[in-house]
């Protein structure tokens, strides 16, 4: 049912936990099952992502995808964390179940919701990134509808 790489990230989570002085905290949830996924990130002046950590409260697809996706973002500039997606997260775990995509979308959310609280705390835009959603309900339906 689950890929080697998601019974990894499940059982060994990279990057638990809170950062002390994070430059963005972005917090998503699905109200639909429950799952809430906290992101930190650590944004460095050059717009380089030095630390990610995250705090999950879900199933071991959540704690995977949470897991995986900040390995994904680390070291990367804000532009290319944006293009961290829900496919891409999936892909670095070589798949979930369809009932668990949802979990990927939190993922991808919570990066959004991170760097969306950065920008606003520094007053600047980043170019391609929109609002995110507190609750991905909406957005986890029309996803299904792709698989």
């Amino acid at each position: 049912m689950y890929s080697e790489k998601v019974m990894d990230h499940f059982n060994n989570p990279r990057n638990v936990g809170e950062l002390e002085n994070p430059s963005g905290v972005g917090t998503v949830g699905n109200a639909k099952c429950g799952d809430i996924m906290r992101m930190y990130l650590d944004i460095d002046d050059n717009g380089i992502i030095r630390e990610a950590k995250f705090k999950t409260f879900g199933c071991g697809a959540a704690v995977a995808t949470s897991s995986m996706a900040t390995e994904l973002v680390k070291g990367k500039t804000i532009q290319e964390a944006l293009q961290v997606t829900n496919k891409a997260v999936m892909e670095a775990l070589d798949g979930l179940p369809p009932v668990k995509v949802h979990c990927s979308l939190l993922a991808e959310e919570a990066i959004h919701a991170a760097l969306w609280d950065y920008a606003e705390k520094h007053n600047i835009t980043i170019e391609g990134l929109e609002k995110p959603v507190n609750d991905i309900g909406e957005k986890e339906e029309a996803e299904e509808e792709q698989y």
